[in-house]
């Protein structure tokens, strides 16, 4: 967590990057300095920084050096999504350090400088993705600050990381999706077993009072897991109810929705919050609050907002448009990490075994609000 700030700070203060040319206005443009830019058709990638990876050779083969290297990172991490989220903060940071605003056109004076100074990080970035150590000084939350401090702790969630891998690749695309979720939603669950929901930013020795309950939780999941013997079955899909109408069951309830719509390509639920409730023998009616964050681009009206959000969203007020239909499609979408935040209510039954939810879409939500990653 500590590593990220600091990497960005130190993009900011690059002296790469390029300062605003003292000459008159060049009539030569970005494309004279990419020999590779027409032949691949690099004016249909609006983002500047895409076009100079995409029209130079030396800066496309360290592009491919640094998609390996996340690739591997992503395959020995079973929650994946907040690396992914992880890495496109990480992009941004590295356009805005190079010199690159927004989406304002590189200078054909300043290529020089810009392309040395996304050469030089890209390829550091590569380096440090290859060290399996900084999946641990990544972590951007409050328990995973405190299990990469703790050897043991992070000796026990790397083993425990391994064995999750190894049972999800046994499981066909659709079981592997619904158990990634099943894992994102452990992990949140721990979270809040051990109090450490909304205390990213705490200092770590204001956090050791969770270390024994962080060491609990990893060692009963490792149980699990190890008791299991190889079958990804007897770990994964077995929970069908929540054992109250909570906070947890709201989470259950929004991880298999989110599984069943292949929403974890798009998104990554962060945060869960049950806000009322009205229960009596037999059904439950709950109301939470769920907080995604965008890791990859999608209409703001569209089946993936609908279906994973709850309802379309209008990108400039950063509201709920419910009465937007789906046939409406919008050419607006969310930037990387924007942060959605939607309140819900949700129906449960009674069930021999627990509670059981009966929501199988986020839609209609009650309100929402969409901020941040701009």
């Amino acid at each position: 967590m500590r590593f990220i700030v600091l990497t960005a700070l130190a993009l900011l203060a690059s002296p790469a990057a390029p300062t605003a040319a003292q000459s008159g206005r060049s009539e030569r443009t970005i494309a004279d300095k990419l020999p590779l830019f027409a032949k691949n058709n690099c004016q249909q990638n609006h983002n500047p920084a895409n076009q100079l990876f995409c029209g130079d050779s030396e800066l496309a083969a360290a592009a491919e050096k640094l998609s390996a290297a996340i690739e591997a990172r992503l395959a020995r991490l079973p929650d994946r999504l907040p690396a992914i989220e992880e890495n496109a903060i990480w992009i941004r940071q590295r356009s805005l350090g190079c010199g690159i605003i927004g989406q304002a056109a590189v200078r054909y004076d300043d290529f020089d400088q810009v392309k040395s100074c996304l050469l030089r990080i890209t390829e550091e970035r590569a380096a440090i993705l290859r060290d399996p150590d900084f999946d641990c000084l990544a972590a951007n939350t409050a328990a995973g600050a405190l299990i990469c401090a703790d050897p043991s702790l992070a000796l026990i969630e790397t083993e425990l990381n391994s064995q999750v891998l190894g049972l999800i690749g046994k499981l066909d695309p659709t079981a592997a999706r619904f158990a990634f979720a099943e894992y994102g939603r452990w992990t949140r669950e721990r979270d809040r077993e051990c109090n450490l929901v909304g205390k990213d930013n705490v200092p770590l020795q204001e956090l050791e009072f969770a270390e024994a309950c962080l060491a609990d939780n990893l060692k009963r999941k490792s149980d699990d897991v190890r008791s299991a013997k190889g079958d990804p079955k007897k770990v994964f899909g077995r929970q069908v109810t929540a054992r109250l109408p909570d906070t947890d069951a709201i989470d259950f309830c929004a991880a298999r929705i989110h599984a069943a719509n292949s929403c974890g390509n798009f998104l990554r639920i962060n945060r869960v919050f049950a806000i009322d409730s009205q229960v009596t023998d037999q059904d439950a009616q709950v109301t939470g609050e769920i907080e995604m964050v965008v890791l990859a681009p999608f209409a703001a009206c569209s089946k993936v907002a609908s279906s994973c959000t709850g309802t379309c969203w209008d990108v400039r007020t950063g509201h709920p448009q419910p009465g937007a239909g789906n046939r409406e499609r919008s050419a607006e979408a969310f930037n990387v990490t924007r942060r959605l935040r939607i309140q819900r209510t949700f129906a449960f039954v009674k069930a021999a075994d627990g509670w059981r939810c009966r929501e199988d879409e986020l839609a209609p939500v009650n309100s929402g609000t969409a901020g941040g990653g701009s």
